[in-house]
């Protein structure tokens, strides 16, 4: 299923915020699944000098997640498809990902 990069403007936000925004898109995403449309929020990556936010869904279009944030009430600038490739290996304690656009 392909992923989608959902980039929102959150001036004023906080941990605490972020937390609860996160647990909405779950909420909202996991009711969508339940209900015969297939949509997961994955996770957030929060830039708070710049008050930007990245959200990771996985979806069948970009529409599927349009509605998904617009059902939980989340503000949005772009909703853009992704590619994700992820390659784990553990090196003691630390686990490193390697990120690739192919």
């Amino acid at each position: 299923m392909p992923n989608y990069i959902v980039e929102r403007h959150l001036p004023g936000f906080d941990k605490e915020k972020l937390t609860a925004a996160a647990s909405l898109a779950k909420t909202t995403t996991g009711k969508m699944t339940s209900e015969g449309t297939p949509v997961r929020y994955l996770r957030s990556f929060f830039v708070p000098g710049e008050d930007k936010c990245y959200c990771l869904f996985e979806a069948m279009s970009p529409d599927v997640v349009q509605r998904a944030n617009d059902e939980a009430g989340l503000p949005y600038i772009s909703i853009t498809e992704g590619l994700h490739e992820m390659e784990e290996r553990r090196v003691g304690k630390e686990c490193r990902s390697r990120w690739s656009p192919d």
